[in-house]
């Protein structure tokens, strides 16, 4: 008789044949660290995030045969980030299996972005692992299609100080910086936010909360980045 599945397999819609694989993909290193594990999810989340790459990479290529590559690569930094993949790891309810040492369960660990990103990573290279690329892939295109045909849309809030932060990582080795000026009286304040990467202004933007403002700068400081990628690959 089949094991039953458990909730997670159940919203993947797959079932691991390898429960060991399933059991290191949930394993939090707090958790490994203070039960004496020797394995945690951190070797999964490295497979794993170059499985979700190339499906992402490849659905988007074929999908969007007019778009450039630097619209290309846009469109997958908006769905491999961090902000991205935590959502889709609370609709799976990802974040009620991890396995959480003590003080990271205290701490709001089970809704902490960093470590459902790091997860779902995981759980996608334990099910490439286990089953291999094509329900690996397959899988990839239903947790995230719906979100690239939205974004070609236009739909929905980007996080564009997350999308920035890993942009600038990639590409330049180093973290966005904001400056924020604000003016006017309490009740009708402006916020200009100005980012630099490496100690270059690459954006402004100006908004009624100093979130709006930083937002609308690391758009501009974006596109930015992403224009600069773009020449650099064609020179090559």
């Amino acid at each position: 008789m089949p094991r039953k599945q458990t909730p997670l397999e159940k919203a993947l819609g797959i079932r691991f044949k390898q429960g060991a694989l399933r059991e290191a993909a949930l394993t939090h290193r707090s958790f490994a660290f203070e039960q004496s594990v020797p394995t945690t999810n951190e070797r999964l989340e490295f497979l794993g995030d170059a499985v979700l790459g190339l499906v992402v990479t490849d659905l988007v290529y074929r999908a969007f045969p007019e778009r450039s590559e630097g619209e290309l690569a846009k469109l997958r930094a908006a769905m491999v980030n961090m902000t991205t993949l935590a959502e889709v790891a609370r609709e799976l309810g990802l974040g009620e299996t991890v396995l959480l040492g003590k003080g990271e369960e205290q701490s709001g660990g089970r809704d902490k972005a960093s470590i459902l990103a790091d997860a779902l990573e995981a759980v996608l290279g334990a099910i490439y692992l286990d089953q291999g690329l094509k329900p690996a892939a397959a899988l990839i295109e239903r947790l995230f299609w719906p979100r690239i045909s939205a974004y070609v849309r236009g739909e929905g809030e980007r996080d564009y100080k997350t999308i920035l932060q890993e942009l600038a990582a990639q590409d330049l080795g180093r973290m966005p910086e904001y400056r924020v000026a604000e003016r006017g009286p309490d009740h009708e304040k402006e916020f200009t936010a100005t980012v630099f990467v490496a100690g270059r202004e690459l954006g402004r933007g100006t908004g009624r909360s100093k979130k709006e403002a930083e937002q609308r700068a690391a758009r501009e400081a974006y596109d930015r980045l992403s224009e600069d990628s773009a020449e650099l690959a064609s020179e090559h």
